[in-house]
């Protein structure tokens, strides 16, 4: 600074007058103002976390998560059950199907809560250092971090695990992330720093960054292992589980590490208190009622509204030795909803989309099959603030105009109301009214009805509507919602498959279904990065969350404004923007969700008095009672 100021001084003393000192001003200002720009440029912020929005809950000392019981209990089991088979470990391949919790094994650099969306706090990691505009990330590793097998973790592991990824993460990950990353290099053995793409919406990036899952690198390699193929031995991880032993299609069982290098890192602190996970595995859910009776696993979160009306009346719940409790949610909806192949030439036109929507009958099902237990999905962001409502705010119309003028969007999109999910009568499954609109609908789209009463266009093609899946418990809502189609001429069907056959056909690259019953991403409470994966354009043919097969240049407009955000309030108006446009393509047939978790478990379990808004957290949070486990065992009601 002082050298910039004694040579802009000479040169006013050397030319002199008025005018010139003037232009000597003019010059000091402007290398003020380029220090200045470098000063800010170099400003490092140096935290123990980071916030999307706002500052950050925890501070830097905090000895535990505030929804945990700091004075929990270790010890005992926990088991669940889980529908179908496995015959892998490795969920990160198209390959297989993984096992339940086959990601138990591994951590991240950052890990976030339950109680707060927009915050990571530093887990593998001392502090994180990123400049102003998050342009790049500096990770300062523990050094205290080993592996289970008891080897440490170092820049390396992270070095080699971002790069695995890159290389041979699953397609849609790839395709969406990979361009982002500039550099990663390691600055030295616990210092790592990650380098975005300029250009690249940066507020996710450091987030996104040190989401990465550590893998050893020496015992990857050593072991000739591949992240494409699916294998029944897992990676070595950092995580406070192991695998301990496993039948192949039955049961697998986690324990916990007895020398666990985060038992007392305050994230973990009242946490991991199961010494064992046990999965049981079940062909059907009617099979793994039976079985959670007989008490040969003890945690159920219940998901049948008729079962969960009629089936919880067995002695172990009227003499109290099985909990039934009912626990509010206040995450976001599921997202079930039936999606359409979008890349069958049937459903191309959005009005033959909206009338085979108009033929499922929510009000009928909820109240002759789900007890009334079930509540309406319109919205891809139900039960959230982003889901649009009525006519575009002048916030939205700010982002919907310029998509319009340039010939993305249709101008009503400007004016009409969003979409809701039709009404219809409770009393009767086939409802006329929806019928007549139904009708009217696929006439105008040229798919008429012939003597048969089969819908066809004028090549002669039947309207064609394939759904499968291996839910059996999906089949008296599906047989309902097939009965309505045929009634409207639809050549509808509803088949049940196993599950290995199921991922088969619903994977890429084969997309071998013509609907789909499934749950569609909707990013959570706080979308991001990972909604390019299932609506972008270039996630396509490649991504198992891109089913449908969906692609508008439009969507992938807003979809860079949902990453480039600035505020929490910019957000939630990109995402009813994005939210409108969806729904106003009729691309699913929103169904329904649970507003609250149904449990029963045997009486041997506790949890924190107030619970965390976004997540049960029963293999994390909750602990075992030992007194009341020998109870139960001593009375006969446990194995």
């Amino acid at each position: 600074m002082r050298n910039a100021g004694s040579m802009t001084a000479a040169v006013v003393r050397r030319r002199g007058g008025e005018a010139l000192a003037a232009t000597g001003a003019l010059i000091l200002a402007l290398a003020a103002t380029a220090l200045a720009a470098r000063a800010q440029e170099q400003e490092v912020i140096v935290s123990h976390g980071i916030s999307t929005f706002g500052d950050l809950k925890l501070p830097a000392d905090f000895s535990h998560l505030p929804y945990v019981n700091p004075d929990a209990p270790k010890g005992g089991e926990i088991s669940q059950w889980a529908p179908g088979s496995f015959d892998s470990f490795n969920p990160y391949t198209i390959q297989g199907s993984a096992a339940a919790l086959s990601s138990i094994f591994y951590e991240s650099i950052l890990s976030g809560t339950l109680d707060d969306v927009s915050a990571v706090y530093c887990l593998l990691c001392e502090t994180m250092e990123y400049p102003a505009d998050r342009s790049w990330v500096i990770f300062n590793l523990r050094k205290d971090v080993t592996f289970s097998d008891g080897s440490p973790m170092t820049a390396e592991d992270v070095l080699f695990s971002y790069e695995l990824f890159r290389d041979k993460g699953i397609p849609e990950y790839r395709s969406v992330a990979n361009a982002k990353f500039q550099s990663v290099e390691v600055l030295d053995p616990h210092r790592i720093k990650f380098t975005f793409t300029p250009g690249t919406p940066f507020r996710d990036m450091p987030a996104q960054a040190g989401s990465t899952l550590i893998f050893s690198k020496k015992d990857y390699l050593e072991k000739n292992r591949d992240l494409e193929k699916s294998s029944l031995e897992p990676f070595l991880g950092t995580g406070a589980y192991v695998l301990e032993s496993f039948q192949p299609g039955q049961r697998v069982v986690f324990k916990l590490d007895e020398d666990y290098w985060g038992a007392t890192h305050p994230l973990n602190v009242g946490q991991n208190n199961f010494d064992r996970i046990r999965i049981e595995y079940f062909s059907d859910d009617n099979a793994a009622m039976e079985a959670f009776k007989a008490g040969v696993y003890t945690f159920r979160n219940e998901s049948l509204p008729k079962r969960w009306a009629n089936d919880y009346d067995f002695p172990a719940v009227t003499s109290s030795d099985v909990v039934k409790e009912v626990i509010p949610s206040g995450d976001i909806a599921g997202g079930q909803s039936v999606i359409f192949n979008l890349r069958r030439p049937q459903f191309q036109d959005p009005r033959v989309r909206e009338a085979l929507g108009l033929m499922f009958n929510f009000e009928w099902s909820n109240k002759s099959l789900f007890y009334g237990l079930f509540a309406r999905i319109n919205s891809i962001w139900e039960n959230s603030e982003m889901a649009a409502t009525g006519v575009p705010t002048p916030e939205e119309l700010a982002l919907l105009q310029p998509l319009v003028d340039e010939g993305l969007l249709p101008a009503a999109i400007l004016t009409d109301e969003v979409p809701v999910s039709p009404v219809s009568s409770e009393a009767n499954a086939l409802d006329r009214r929806n019928l007549r609109k139904a009708s009217a609908l696929l006439d105008e789209a040229g798919w008429t009805v012939g003597d048969d009463g089969i819908r066809r266009n004028a090549a002669g093609q039947t309207l064609r509507m394939e759904m499968v899946h291996s839910r059996t418990d999906l089949l008296p809502v599906m047989i309902a919602y097939v009965e309505n189609l045929r009634a409207l001429g639809v050549d509808a069907s509803f088949d049940i498959i196993d599950d290995p056959q199921l991922q088969e056909r619903a994977s890429p690259p084969v997309f071998d279904f013509d609907a789909l019953p499934t749950t569609v991403v909707n990013g959570g409470l706080e979308p991001g990065g990972v909604l390019k994966q299932a609506w972008a354009s270039v996630a396509r043919d490649n991504s198992s969350r891109n089913r449908m097969g969906y692609a508008n240049p439009a969507v992938d407009r807003l979809l860079d404004a949902v990453e480039g955000a600035a505020s929490r309030e910019e957000l939630t108006t990109v995402i009813r923007a994005l939210d409108r446009v969806l729904r106003s393509e009729f691309v699913i047939v929103p169904r329904y969700y649970k507003k609250d978790n149904w449990v029963a478990y045997y009486n041997m379990y506790e949890h924190p008095v107030t619970l965390p808004p976004y997540a049960l957290g029963e293999l994390s949070i909750w602990w075992y009672n030992a007194e009341k486990a020998d109870a139960l065992k001593a009375k006969g009601a446990l194995k």
